[in-house]
């Protein structure tokens, strides 16, 4: 029908409230039962899931480019970049974000009322938003912990389309803090929790091995004090006894003399 051709033209130009305000005037000769509908169905076309929705201007890349860092070439995120999956998304961001130098935060994400689906995903930077002021106890001085949160607006918006594909529609390149390029391959706080909780597990078990082993020395020196007494008790009934058949040898000589 012409409003589904309508429909389709407006969604593949910008989202502004002018162009929509221009489309929905476009609509006057529609048929009214169908108005509602279709302005609902445009509605959650339109709707992308952020929390910063601020008056300044996204800084997105519109275009497929490569930055270089520490002397190697990293392939970047660019509105229209298409995925397989969700997972596919996270995991090409988490690389590009280890290889970059930054630490990735998993955000919002909005869900589909009908069958609870993940429609759209936001992944961000883990320096994102600020950290809570925190009270201490009246009297006590703490010494302040900087802050692991600056602010900072990189972020990346995928959104899954009717086709199945996860296609990014927002992606902010830029931090507010410096980049380091870490070698520990921790790419997001679940795998350094992850990997404290195995190094945890490890401590303990060297733990319990290290007990263990103090044991059995425990036991092994026990067992070499009660031989060391043994032995030694059998040494002086040797003595005891040659001393006796010394003793019986000098008196046979007497008695024979």
């Amino acid at each position: 029908s012409s409003i589904t051709q309508i429909h389709i033209q407006h969604t593949a130009q910008d989202h502004s409230s002018s162009s929509l305000l221009k489309f929905l005037s476009s609509l006057q000769n529609a048929p009214l039962q169908n108005l509602s509908l279709f302005c609902f169905t445009i509605f959650m076309d339109c709707v992308v899931v952020d929390s910063d929705k601020g008056n300044e201007a996204d800084r997105s890349c519109l275009e497929e480019s490569t930055s270089i860092f520490n002397g190697v070439e990293v392939q970047e995120p660019y509105v229209g970049m298409e995925f397989d999956s969700e997972e596919a998304a996270r995991t090409f961001y988490v690389e590009y974000a280890r290889r970059v130098g930054f630490v990735v935060r998993v955000m919002q994400r909005r869900r589909s009322g009908i069958d609870g689906r993940t429609l759209a995903r936001r992944l961000g930077c883990n320096k994102q938003g600020f950290s809570p002021n925190s009270k201490g106890t009246p009297g006590q001085e703490k010494r302040p912990r900087p802050s692991a949160r600056e602010g900072c607006k990189a972020t990346i918006l995928v959104k899954m389309e009717k086709s199945g594909k996860w296609v990014v529609t927002r992606f902010i390149k830029d931090h507010n803090h410096p980049l380091i390029a870490t070698a520990n391959g921790f790419s997001t706080e679940d795998d350094k929790d992850k990997k404290i909780a195995e190094l945890t597990m490890e401590l303990k078990r060297q733990d319990e091995l290290c007990t263990a082993y103090r044991e059995k020395l425990l036991s092994f020196i026990n067992n070499v004090e009660e031989q060391t007494e043994e032995m030694s008790t059998k040494i002086q009934l040797i003595i005891e006894n040659i001393r006796r058949a010394e003793s019986l040898g000098t008196v046979l000589e007497c008695i024979d003399e």
